[in-house]
């Protein structure tokens, strides 16, 4: 029996089962999936540190481990990172732990969060001795050796046991689904903060782009790769096998970035459909029945669905440089290609509209809603009817001034509306972020269920040109938008 075993083995019989609640005992047979109730989040942020938990004789009510067991689980932590063991051994102890988490409850594994998270922060005396001595020596020749110096203070022994449990070969996978597991009890348990901003940082490292594979996945890909697709999808749900053959068919393209240590798992990935001309509706790209396009004779190339599949990796950002590295390997594979865009949903659009509608109404010219009353039947109109009326879109006439004023709401609200400096809409935050701007907004190019939740049906183009990149995200740098002047035309 190797160490990892034994450990795991060994704390498992320190799980206070007998007076663990039934409800969570049964929670922990699919424990990756749940997170803590309110309940436990309110006890997480109101209950003792884990200082006073482990000097203290008796658990309370809330706490899920007692201080003797939480003593020994603290112990065999600080054995992962014991200086006098090698790289080697603190991955097979971090194993031993890792094994135990998975065997233990949500409670369990908070407070095991809580262990890693304050009792392996940086010495406080030390960090304050070299800020001091940093600052004492600004503007001399020691400030160097004193910037080092603060540098090392301010690496805490939870950087070295985050590392540790990198080393086993399924490590990684440990820390990112604790990472995401961890991340929605943020809001009522500010003591692991450190914990999940420690994560961040080194996953912002380990997750470089630098060392990322992109992978093409194609219908020949193993059949587990094809599968993950189906389960990650967040744009399209794919409904069928079927389905997923024409999206990974030979007139498509599909890719992804993938990370060496967790080699069958695609971190994101995007699809691409090549056409004549920009992608103004979904359900063609999504017809399984349409006709294989002619690859050396297409001029556009339309990313129409990203989706990001580690929960844990969120606010690691490699999504901007997939599109980059597909875009370098379409125009090496298909010269003809001259124009990349996406076709992309408008997630926060209905949602906005039922915040701003009455701002919008009340900012429509004098004319224009004129016309909206005659259209819903009553004048002068409300927005209250106005919106009523939008529930019938797919019966409205391409000349509706219903139609016409939702257009110029998106429009409104993917070229000109801020939140924080930034565009209010993700997806827009996304692909303007990496320099496109704002192409065209199409009228019911998603009548699905979620586009029409999501944005009466509305879809966008973002357009990459790769010539104006770079001044695109200067004026975003200067809180501007960047639109066409079809979209700009849309504006009342």
């Amino acid at each position: 029996m190797n160490t990892s075993e034994w450990f795991g083995r060994k704390v498992a019989g320190w799980l206070p089962v007998a007076k663990v609640d039934k409800s969570t005992t049964k929670g922990a047979a699919d424990a990756k999936s749940k997170t803590p109730s309110s309940a436990t989040e309110d006890a997480a942020l109101h209950g003792r540190s884990s200082k006073e938990r482990l000097n203290a004789k008796l658990r309370q009510k809330e706490e899920a481990l007692s201080p003797r067991v939480l003593r020994r689980t603290l112990t065999e932590l600080q054995a992962i990172v014991d200086p006098g063991v090698s790289e080697v051994e603190g991955g097979r102890r971090a194993k031993g732990v890792a094994q135990w988490y998975s065997k233990a409850t949500p409670l369990q594994r908070q407070d095991c969060w809580l262990l890693m998270s304050e009792q392996f922060a940086p010495d406080a005396t030390k960090v304050k001795a070299a800020r001091e001595q940093y600052e004492a020596s600004v503007g001399t020749p020691d400030e160097g050796v004193a910037e080092i110096r603060m540098r090392k203070a301010l690496v805490s022994p939870r950087t070295r046991l985050l590392q540790r449990f990198a080393v086993f070969p399924e490590g990684m996978r440990f820390l990112v689904d604790l990472r995401a597991e961890l991340l929605p009890a943020l809001k009522g348990n500010k003591r692991i903060l450190a914990l999940e901003a420690e994560l961040e940082n080194l996953f912002t490292t380990w997750f470089d782009v630098a060392f990322l594979e992109l992978r093409r996945i194609s219908w020949d890909s193993p059949a587990s790769l094809v599968e993950k697709l189906i389960k990650y999808e967040a744009v399209h749900d794919i409904k069928s096998w079927g389905d997923v053959k024409n999206r990974l068919d030979s007139d498509r393209r599909c890719y992804g970035f993938f990370h060496p240590r967790l080699p069958d798992e695609p971190l994101i990935f995007v699809e691409v459909a090549f056409m004549d001309e920009i992608a103004s509706s979904i359900s063609p790209l999504l017809d399984e029945s349409a006709e294989a396009v002619d690859l050396s004779k297409s001029k556009t190339a339309i990313f129409y669905s990203i989706s990001n599949t580690q929960t844990g990796l969120k606010g690691v950002s490699f999504g901007d440089s997939l599109i980059k590295r597909v875009v370098e390997t379409l125009r090496a594979d298909f010269p003809k290609l001259k124009t990349f865009a996406t076709l992309s949903p408008i997630p926060g659009f209905r949602q906005w509209m039922g915040r701003n509608a009455s701002r919008m109404f009340n900012e429509t010219p004098d004319k224009m809603r004129a016309q909206l009353g005659r259209a819903v039947g009553f004048e002068p109109a409300s927005v209250e009817h106005v919106l009523s009326a939008l529930d019938q879109i797919t019966t409205l006439p391409e000349r509706s001034a219903l139609r016409q004023w939702l257009l110029g709401c998106a429009a409104y609200y993917l070229g000109k509306e801020i939140t924080e400096g930034r565009p209010a809409d993700p997806v827009a935050r996304f692909h303007l972020g990496n320099g496109a701007r704002v192409e065209l907004i199409h009228w019911a190019a998603d009548l699905s269920a979620k586009g029409v939740k999501q944005s009466f049906g509305l879809m966008v183009n973002y357009l990459y040109d790769l010539r104006k990149i770079d001044n695109h995200r200067h004026m975003m740098e200067a809180g501007k938008i960047p639109v066409s002047g079809n979209v700009e035309s849309l504006y009342f």
